[in-house]
């Protein structure tokens, strides 16, 4: 330690490990809900039953009535019920987010910015933990594992990849976020309109990335100001 070969990390509050535990569960639970209706479609299709992908309770009903054979029937009904109560379960940690989210000065301040919903900001909001642990707001997307590789050897240097190095969730959840301001956000905003510069000449993929690297540095920004989102791009950034 004297030498400085080890270097500091940050422990997170007790706050903030309390609330990624939840977000966590709810992960998992969209993994397994996601599983289960991948595993009803891959056993269904083998005997020509398509029965399309869903989200909500509507779904089980939809492949219910596509089955006409008994045993058939009987034989996905367990997973149809299970797939059920995972969307009960998931109802109820969702309403436990909201409400944390609407108890939070700091959450309603992220969702200012459009396509950042409740999630989004209370995974960022314990992702980052601390905003004044970081010196510099462009900091917060290497952290996160949203830069560029560098590769470089003598004279030459090429940029590769992004890292995805950091909270994983974190890169997910702005990485969703960008995709949202840039296909349903219908009202224009300075983000937004330099994210789709960036598709039209590199494409709508790289755009995103771009986007959500961008994302967190302006949701960082903002937290550590205290400002709302603004429509039009501010002379500092």
């Amino acid at each position: 330690m004297r030498t400085g070969l080890f270097k500091a990390t940050h422990v997170k509050t007790d706050y903030s490990q309390r609330i990624r535990l939840l977000l966590r569960h709810r992960q998992s639970m969209v993994r397994r809900n996601k599983d289960l209706i991948n595993t009803v479609r891959g056993t269904l299709k083998a005997f020509g039953i398509r029965t399309g992908g869903g989200k909500n309770i509507l779904y089980a009903r939809r492949v219910r009535e596509a089955i006409d054979d008994p045993l058939l029937l009987a034989m996905t009904e367990p997973l149809l019920a299970a797939y059920e109560g995972g969307l009960r379960t998931l109802a109820v940690i969702d309403k436990m987010v909201l409400d944390i989210v609407k108890k939070d000065a700091v959450c309603r301040l992220l969702m200012t910015v459009s396509g950042v919903g409740p999630v989004t900001a209370l995974t960022f909001r314990t992702g980052v933990d601390v905003p004044w642990r970081f010196d510099k707001s462009h900091l917060v997307a290497a952290v996160f594992g949203l830069t560029p590789r560098v590769y470089a050897s003598g004279e030459m240097e090429q940029f590769g990849r992004i890292t995805k190095c950091g909270d994983a969730m974190v890169r997910a959840m702005l990485y969703e976020a960008a995709n949202v301001m840039m296909t349903r956000c219908k009202a224009d905003n300075w983000l937004k309109s330099w994210a789709l510069g960036i598709a039209r000449r590199r494409g709508a993929r790289k755009a995103k990335v771009a986007l959500a690297r961008r994302l967190a540095v302006v949701l960082h920004r903002m937290w550590h100001d205290g400002t709302e989102f603004s429509m039009k791009r501010p002379a500092t950034m």
